[in-house]
C-alpha cells in the first residue's frame, strides 16, 4: 500500500486487485465487478448504508432499544466531562468501547478518543486553508483514480463525483499538503472513507491525521518499514498464542507481509463484515494498535490453530487461499469481540517484541530509513502526552434553537417589550403595549414571533464540523 512509482517496496496504488489479491476471498467492500459503477435505483439500503456487495446486510448483534438509549445517555454524560472520565475512569470508558459505542454518537466519540477534536480546536481554519490549495498534481491524479475503488457499494461513494467521493478527495488531498514528505498512500483511502461515513470532512481529516501520526506512525511512509516490523511482531506473538499456526507458517516460509499488510494498514475495514469493523474500530481507537494485533492473532489461530484445520492447507498456496477466505463464523461480531477481549496480549508485550524486532532489523537491514514518532497506545496515552484544555474539549453545537416555552430573565423580558413597542410604532399605530400586557401573552400563541427572531445558521454552517447535530 505504498506510494507510487517511487520505490516504496510494495506498489499497491495502481489497482484494487493489488489490495485484494485479484479480488479473491473475503475482501469486503471492494468487488472488482462493480469498481464504482452506478447502483440500480431499486437497490435496498441496509442500516449501514450499503446497497449491495458482501458488506450488505452483514449479521449484527441486535441491542434492545431501551439498552441503546441508556448507553446513549451514559456516553453523553462522558462526552460532557471527557477529561475527567479519561483521567479518573478510563477503565469504564474502555469497557463501554468494548460493548460498542452507540451508532448515534460513534462519530463524535471517535473524534474525542483520537484527540482529533483537540487538534481541530488548536488548528482552527487549517483544514480550510489546505482545502483551498490546489495540491500536488502528482498526488491529485493518483487520489482521483482511487476514489471509485473505496466501498463502491456504499451509498456515499457509489456515484462518481458524488458528495462522498468529493469529500474523500478533499480529506486525502489535504493530508498530502499537511504531510508532503509522506504524500498519499492507497491504504489511507479506506481509512478516510470509514471516517467520512461518521463525520464531516474536517473532522475526518483530523482523525486521519491522528491515526497516521499517533496510532500507526510510519505505516504510510516510503518503504513500509513500520508495517514490516509489525508483521514480525505479529509472527513472534503468534508463537505464544498458537504454536501450531506459527509452526505451519514457518514451515511454508509464509512471510507476515503477505497476509497482514491489508489487515493492519486498512485497520480490517476491507476484511471483516461491517458490524465487526465498527466494533473493532471502537476498541482500536480507545486502546490502540494492540487491538489490530489481537484481531490478527484471533483470525490466524481460528484458521490455522489445529492439525484438523491444517489438513485443508498442505502448502503455501493453499494456506494463502485459506487466509484470503476467512470463514464467516470467525469474523462474526460476538465471537470476534469476545476472543479479542479474552486474548492475553498487552501493550507491554507489543513494546517488548517491538524492541527485539528493531534490534534484529538493524542487524540485517541497518538503521530505519523512516524515522517515525513514537506510537501512542490508545486514547489515554494521547491525552496524557498532550493534555487538552477544557475549552478545547467543549462541545459547541452549530444549531441552537431557543425554546419558546423557556422562562425568560428580566433582561430578556425588557428587550422583548422594547421590540414589541418598536414593531407597533412601525405599523403606524399609536397604542403601545404595556409591560403587564406583554407579560400576560400566551407563550404558545406567541411562539412564531420568538422563532422568527431566532438566529439559525444556514445549511452550510449546519454541516460544518463545529459540533454537528447532523451526525449525532
Amino acid at each position: 500500500m505504498a506510494k507510487t512509482e517511487q520505490g516504496n517496496g510494495l506498489d499497491l496504488r495502481s489497482s484494487t486487485e493489488k489490495l485484494t489479491d485479484n479480488g479473491k476471498g473475503g475482501s469486503y467492500g471492494s468487488d472488482p465487478e462493480v469498481n464504482g459503477s452506478g447502483i440500480p435505483g431499486e437497490s435496498q439500503v441496509d442500516k449501514y448504508g450499503f446497497t449491495g456487495g458482501a458488506q450488505q446486510n452483514s449479521p449484527a448483534e441486535e441491542v434492545p432499544i431501551e439498552v441503546l438509549r441508556q448507553r446513549e445517555a451514559k456516553w453523553l454524560e462522558m462526552l460532557n466531562s471527557w477529561d475527567k472520565w479519561m483521567a479518573k475512569k478510563h477503565k469504564k470508558v474502555k469497557e463501554r468501547c468494548q460493548k460498542g459505542i452507540p451508532p448515534s454518537l460513534r462519530g463524535r466519540t471517535w473524534l474525542y478518543l483520537t484527540g482529533g477534536k483537540v487538534k481541530r480546536e488548536q488548528n482552527q481554519g487549517k483544514f480550510q486553508e489546505l482545502d483551498d490549495e490546489p495540491g500536488d498534481p502528482k498526488w491529485v491524479d493518483i487520489i482521483e483514480r482511487d476514489l471509485h475503488r473505496q466501498f463502491p457499494f456504499h451509498e456515499m461513494f457509489a456515484a462518481r463525483g458524488g458528495h462522498g467521493q468529493q469529500d474523500l478527495f478533499r480529506v486525502l488531498k489535504a493530508y498530502t499538503l499537511h504531510r508532503p514528505e509522506e504524500g498519499y498512500c492507497q491504504a489511507q483511502a479506506p481509512i478516510a472513507a470509514v471516517l467520512l461515513m461518521h463525520m464531516p470532512a474536517e473532522d475526518a481529516f483530523w482523525v486521519l491525521v491522528q491515526i497516521c501520526e499517533k496510532y500507526l506512525p510510519g505505516y504510510y511512509s516510503t518503504g513500509l518499514e513500520a508495517i514490516q516490523l509489525d508483521g514480525e511482531i505479529l509472527y513472534a506473538l503468534l508463537r505464544r498464542v498458537s504454536p501450531v499456526a506459527h509452526r505451519h507458517l514457518k514451515k511454508h516460509k509464509l512471510e507476515p507481509i503477505l497476509y497482514m499488510t491489508e489487515w493492519f494498514m486498512c485497520a480490517f475495514s476491507r476484511t471483516l463484515p461491517w458490524a465487526s469493523v465498527l466494533r473493532v474500530w471502537d476498541m482500536f481507537l480507545c486502546e490502540g494498535v494492540k487491538i489490530l494485533f489481537k484481531v490478527g492473532l484471533v483470525l490466524l489461530k481460528s484458521m490455522l490453530g489445529s492439525q484438523e484445520k491444517l489438513k485443508a492447507c498442505q502448502g503455501l498456496y493453499e494456506t494463502m487461499e485459506r487466509l484470503r477466505a476467512i470463514q464467516p463464523q470467525y469474523m462474526q461480531e460476538t465471537f470476534l469481540v469476545h476472543e479479542i477481549i479474552e486474548l492475553p496480549v498487552s501493550e507491554k508485550d507489543i513494546e517488548k517484541e517491538h524492541f527485539a524486532q528493531l534490534r534484529r532489523w538493524k542487524e540485517t537491514h541497518g538503521d530505519l530509513h523512516c524515522k517515525s514518532p513514537p506510537r501512542m497506545h490508545g486514547a489515554k496515552a494521547i491525552m496524557a502526552a498532550e493534555p487538552p484544555s477544557r475549552q478545547e474539549l467543549r462541545q459547541r453545537p452549530t444549531i441552537i434553537v431557543e425554546s419558546p416555552l423557556a422562562p425568560k430573565t428580566a433582561g430578556e423580558q425588557a428587550e422583548d417589550t422594547k421590540g414589541r413597542r418598536k414593531t407597533v410604532q412601525e405599523n403606524g399605530k399609536e397604542t403601545l403595549l404595556q409591560p403587564q400586557q406583554t407579560d400576560n401573552l400566551n407563550p404558545l400563541s406567541d411562539s412564531s414571533l420568538l422563532l422568527n427572531h431566532t438566529n439559525i445558521p444556514g445549511s452550510k454552517e449546519s454541516l460544518s464540523s463545529a459540533e454537528h447535530d447532523t451526525y449525532l
